[in-house]
């Protein structure tokens, strides 16, 4: 299979006309904005929570990993389903219809008193949420047009999203004190006034003139996603060769390969396999599993050590773990001028090179307490900018130079990789923690090591795959794009 590269590059011919930025243009933005933020503030609220939620409900720590879990199962594994049936439908009806989903289901989560019915509601949220993501995307970048436009609405989307998952920590922080309950509630008016100002602003698009349904695909991929996903979060505690673990990876496996066979045959594929043809966006894509597995995992870890082990309570841990989240929502508003004069592929070499700089640096000079003005802070502060470089960046050379018709599909492919890449890499982080806090004396960051090299080790990969283009002689003409 040929990869053709594609990536954003700096102008070389004269840049399209600027796009006016209307009132009602910035009103689409604000509610897709708004969305972002929702999302992101969700999941950091909940997971503050958690503590709380398994006193009242009388929780397991095993049953609440999936109050998280059961929200990356829906997510990661119909973010694909969601961004083509966004192409299908219609953006406007599928986002709308989604985001009203979002509202009831946070509601009846806030009100339930039983463990079972709370993590099905995380559930739906997150099959919510893997219509409104994608949809959002794609209703962003066939609003804005390619260039500074676009750019331009990345670069504030980003911020929102930075910003969503700041303020969370600190809500969750404040409200978890009011009750754990709040944290599910308050995201209710929010996601409705979303909803009313989504139907007034964004304009209606016609349903697809031609295609259909792919079933099948829909099914295997859906279903081999999903597998993938339960069988990596649950494989630490049953262990990796257990035989219902073996069983799971060769199902999952059988129906993903069944998932590719099925899409180079039927006439309308959920995912046209020739846009993995296209380097830049497989770089993209592999990019943001790098950043999201990475950055995640490592907060993850961070969360663990600063609350369990120092025993801090959550609002003094949001605090020392807030300047990475500010750092991308005061810096990524510039990241649209930085790509429109130096193209993406830089931005990213350097989201990817401030990201390992962070870890290695936290390696180096962490020892078995990390202090945190000279090893915690600074590593946050590599790894915000890293983040805020990386994400706008990767996001649109992963819809740069596709169709319109297919901006669902390419917005739900690089966000399909972001989350179910987190998940895998979380899980394995998770796996070798646990395998040293059993082993080892249980103290200090010592355990944690394993899990920070890992980070470091895809972090690395995620750098050297975006160096690799420039030790490449042939670079097509058609590459040299404006940004």
């Amino acid at each position: 299979m040929t990869l053709t590269d594609t990536s954003p590059a700096p102008a070389t011919v004269s840049a399209p006309a600027e796009q006016t930025w209307t009132p009602r243009l910035w009103g689409i933005l604000a509610v897709l904005c708004g969305v972002l933020f929702l999302d992101a503030l969700d999941v950091s609220m909940v997971g503050v929570a958690l503590p709380s939620i398994g006193t009242e409900l009388g929780l397991s720590t095993t049953s609440l990993q999936w109050i998280v879990n059961g929200y990356v199962l829906g997510y990661g594994g119909l973010l694909l389903l969601g961004g083509r049936t966004a192409d299908l439908l219609g953006r406007r009806r599928v986002f709308l219809v989604a985001l009203a989903v979002f509202a009831v289901a946070s509601l009846v989560g806030g009100l339930v008193d039983s463990g079972p019915l709370l993590i099905a509601t995380r559930f739906i949220k997150g099959l919510a949420a893997a219509f409104t993501a994608p949809t959002a995307m794609s209703i962003l970048t066939t609003t804005f047009h390619e260039g500074p436009a676009r750019n331009r609405a990345l670069s504030v989307f980003s911020v929102f999203g930075a910003s969503g998952y700041s303020s969370g920590l600190i809500l969750g922080g404040l409200l978890t004190g009011f009750g754990w309950r709040w944290t599910f509630l308050t995201p209710v008016p929010l996601a409705v006034l979303a909803l009313v100002a989504g139907w007034l602003l964004i304009p209606k698009d016609r349903s697809a003139a031609e295609g259909g349904h792919d079933i099948i695909g829909a099914v295997t991929l859906t279903s081999g996603m999903l597998l993938a996903v339960y069988t990596v979060v649950s494989a630490p505690d049953r262990g990796w060769l257990d035989p219902l673990t073996l069983g799971s990876v060769a199902l999952a496996a059988a129906l993903l390969i069944g998932f590719v066979v099925t899409e180079n045959r039927v006439r309308h594929p959920l995912i046209r396999l020739g846009i993995l043809r296209i380097g830049s966006i497989v770089r993209a894509n592999l990019s943001i599993i790098a950043l999201f597995g990475s950055y995640l995992s490592f907060q993850f870890m961070m969360t663990l050590y600063l609350q369990d082990v120092l025993h801090w309570s959550p609002l003094k841990m949001a605090m020392a773990l807030l300047p990475a989240g500010l750092l991308v929502a005061f810096g990524s508003p510039f990241v649209g001028r930085l790509i429109d004069r130096y193209g993406t592929p830089r931005l990213i070499i350097s989201s990817m090179a401030s990201l390992s700089l962070g870890y290695v640096w936290f390696i180096a000079t962490a020892g078995s307490t990390p202090n945190y003005a000279f090893t915690i802070l600074p590593t946050m502060l590599l790894l915000g900018g890293g983040f805020a470089f990386g994400f706008s960046s990767i996001m649109a050379q992963a819809t740069h130079g596709i169709d319109d018709s297919e901006q669902g599909l390419a917005s739900g492919l690089v966000q399909t990789s972001g989350q179910v890449g987190a998940a895998l890499v979380l899980a394995l982080v998770t796996a070798l923690v646990a395998g040293v806090g059993t082993a080892g004396d249980g103290g200090g960051f010592t355990e944690f090591h394993p899990g920070v090299n890992l980070v470091t080790g895809v972090a690395v990969v995620g750098l050297a795959l975006n160096l690799i283009p420039l030790f490449s002689r042939r670079t097509p003409k058609h590459a040299r794009v404006p940004a």
